[in-house]
């Protein structure tokens, strides 16, 4: 996740994705830009190898030193401080191979993580969609800026599709960015195609459609703002930290593998809330308003509940 870097810390860059999706091409182009320009050195760490090269010429211009690495094991912590120093780099370029769990990275106490980046080929994504899932999840888990590319000639509903497979491993905020030859499909005019009506002041929300309303609320809360809004949910309260009269009604949910399983919902508030325990499953109708919270650590969906009531369990966990 992006931090404030102070001048005694080193920002790491990691850009992450499968092989040949593009992550070379991506760096080569990155570092050839007028914004990358900095006095200092930079060290660029690459855990594989694809038909890309880097440009030697480039790297030795922008004072970057390479290292590769073909194993997982040797990149320890105090590798990477040895190396660090040794080019006394000021921050740090990571081309991550995406088979390994990038959570396995141990930093020096002076690397900050700054940004992650995870590019994906859009002529291959169905493939790992429907057959590498489990594996994605980790890739995407930290994600700030997903890059697809390679995407011509791939209809609309694929595009959909996969923004909406894809938006629940991200963190929220995350940015995802497709591209073809002409350069970026603007998903903004593509329609959303929301497989509930959005258009009055009153949304029902069915239990198969609950994940995706649960997100497009989450990156869109200016559609709903104002609204009132039907589902069921559990409730989970929590009076340690909440607020008096708060509770988060919500589901558990699959986001890319029955071992990958959290609750989604959004913070609530309730007069009468008391009177259903944790756990307890309820339809409300709900609405919607934007607050900052310390929940959330900024601004996001909040529901002032209007009416709710006993219902029955829904077993299934949400899926994409």
């Amino acid at each position: 996740m992006t931090e404030m870097i102070n001048d005694n810390e080193k920002p790491v860059f990691l850009v992450n994705g499968f092989l040949e999706s593009g992550k070379t091409s991506f760096i080569n182009y990155t570092i050839s830009e007028d914004y990358f320009h900095i006095e200092g050195n930079t060290l660029l760490l690459v855990t594989e190898e694809g038909e890309v090269e880097y440009d030697k010429k480039l790297l030795k211009r922008e004072h970057i030193t390479m290292v590769s690495f073909d194993d997982k094991e040797s990149i320890t912590k105090e590798r990477l401080k040895e190396l660090a120093d040794a080019c006394n780099a000021e921050r740090i370029v990571i081309e991550w191979n995406g088979m390994w769990n990038p959570e396995i990275l141990r930093f020096p106490d002076d690397w900050v993580l700054y940004q992650q980046i995870t590019m994906m080929d859009g002529s291959t994504l169905d493939m790992y969609l429907n057959n590498m899932k489990a594996l994605m999840g980790p890739m995407l888990k930290y994600t700030e800026l997903l890059l697809i590319n390679r995407c011509d000639d791939i209809p609309e509903d694929n595009l959909l599709n996969w923004k909406r497979q894809l938006r629940p491993m991200l963190v929220q905020g995350a940015e995802i960015v497709m591209e073809n030859k002409f350069g970026e499909v603007p998903l903004e005019v593509i329609p959303e195609d929301l497989p509930y009506d959005i258009s009055g002041d009153e949304i029902v929300i069915s239990p198969e459609n609950f994940g995706i309303w649960f997100f497009d609320c989450r990156d869109y809360p200016d559609r709903y703002k104002g609204k009132n809004v039907t589902f069921s949910a559990c409730v989970m309260r929590d009076e340690k930290t909440f607020e008096k009269d708060c509770f988060v009604p919500g589901r558990m949910a699959m986001t890319c593998c029955e071992a990958d399983m959290t609750f989604i919902g959004f913070m609530a508030h309730y007069k009468g809330i008391s009177a259903y325990p944790d756990g307890t499953w309820v339809k409300l109708t709900a609405r919607v308003d934007i607050k900052n919270l310390p929940e959330y650590e900024g601004e996001g969906p909040f529901l002032e509940v209007i009416k709710i009531a006993h219902t029955g369990e829904i077993s299934e966990p949400v899926t994409f």
